[in-house]
């Protein structure tokens, strides 16, 4: 489960994970910081308030829609000021359960997103922390878990889509979405000895262009490191391709490289092992929060909020306050991520990406990305 937002110095932060020592503690947030944080989250999480349904639900296309309405459910539950049994959150977690299907799923029938709809909506319920849904909780895991491609039809442990995830609206699997999993397992309270963990880091591995531990076609002699969108059907990469010694090479890039990075540190996968550590180096290379890094420069704007929620999440998960780059400068990570979003909020609390993909012009879906990103930054 998520810390609820707590605006409190850096000093306070988590112990990094996996026994490792804890970092030196980091001068605290100045009053002014705490107070612009303070009114950034206010009017954010105010602006998403004024936008729910009378039935409970935010809207897509002029529709109620239950992916936006769960992240917009946790950026209020996870709120000092509304919490979950403030009468807004009650409205949309009845919305949520009135998608709870017989299979123990939580999803809209029509729309084909069986995995991320109920992927947020499990962490929805997990971030209230009420006993009275350790039921459906547990029904929506088992649900995931018997998404997971994992032998079924033909796609045993060689296939490359072992162990991933897709919508459901189509069998493709990709990371996005098998990332949504296990965040979902993660923040659900799954422990990482299920085997569902095991099972991904198959597919998982197989997404990061490192081809001493890929053993797809597409991935031969890759040293980047980075991850792409899926290794199904030949390899895809939502950045295209780029050359390397003359040959083209999919192309990794931010947001995916940081939903593979926070994946294998879900799962406990060893801090010095080869994939996490090139993950990491790839992180100091293009280390930024201008863009979505290494995206090629006309898209590199697209999925930028998406980016900066994965970006919070995986950088809590690897548990140092101050990460330093190729370059060798320190960044505080959470202060830098803070003021980033404060740049682009917009007067009414809103955030939107300009570069509309991925449904980044729905200014409801890009203000939970926000909050989401600003209450793991702001977080114990």
């Amino acid at each position: 489960m998520i810390a609820s937002c707590c605006l409190c110095p850096l000093a306070m932060l988590m112990v990094a994970p996996f026994g490792i020592d804890p970092k030196p503690p980091q001068p605290p947030l100045t009053v002014d910081f705490r107070l612009q944080a303070q009114l950034s989250v206010k009017q954010g999480v105010a602006y998403l308030a004024a936008g729910q349904r009378a039935d409970g639900g935010w809207e897509a296309f002029g529709k109620p829609n239950l992916g936006i309405t769960a992240l917009a459910v946790q950026c209020l539950v996870q709120d000092k000021s509304y919490g979950p049994d403030h009468v807004r959150v009650e409205r949309g977690l009845a919305f949520i359960l009135r998608h709870v299907q017989p299979d123990g799923g939580i999803y809209a029938p029509d729309e084909g997103m069986r995995n991320y709809h109920t992927s947020v909506a499990l962490m929805a319920l997990a971030a209230t922390g009420d006993s009275k849904h350790a039921g459906t909780i547990r029904e929506a895991q088992d649900f995931l878990k018997k998404l997971q491609w994992d032998g079924g039809e033909g796609h045993e442990a060689s296939s490359p889509w072992y162990g991933g995830q897709g919508y459901g609206k189509h069998k493709r699997p990709d990371l996005s979405n098998t990332q949504m999993m296990l965040e979902a397992l993660h923040q659900s309270g799954l422990s990482a000895d299920d085997p569902v963990y095991r099972k991904a880091m198959v597919f998982i591995t197989r997404c990061q262009m490192l081809g001493e531990q890929n053993d797809q076609p597409f991935a031969a002699g890759a040293t980047d490191g980075g991850f792409i969108y899926s290794p199904a059907n030949g390899g895809e990469s939502k950045a295209g391709t780029r050359i390397i010694d003359g040959q083209p090479q999919l192309r990794s890039y931010g947001s995916m490289t940081y939903a593979g990075f926070k994946s294998l540190l879900y799962a406990r996968i060893d801090r010095e092992d080869v994939r996490v550590q090139r993950a990491v180096d790839w992180i100091r290379r293009y280390y930024t929060l201008d863009h979505n890094p290494n995206m090629p420069h006309a898209h590199s704007l697209e999925g930028l909020y998406y980016y900066y929620h994965v970006f919070a999440r995986a950088m809590d998960a690897w548990g140092e306050d101050v990460f330093v780059d190729a370059r060798g400068t320190p960044h505080r990570w959470r202060t830098e991520l803070c003021h980033a979003l404060f740049a682009r909020q917009r007067k009414d609390g809103s955030w939107i990406n300009e570069a509309d993909r991925w449904y980044e012009g729905n200014p409801h879906l890009v203000t939970a990305y926000a909050l989401l990103a600003l209450q793991t930054a702001l977080s114990d």
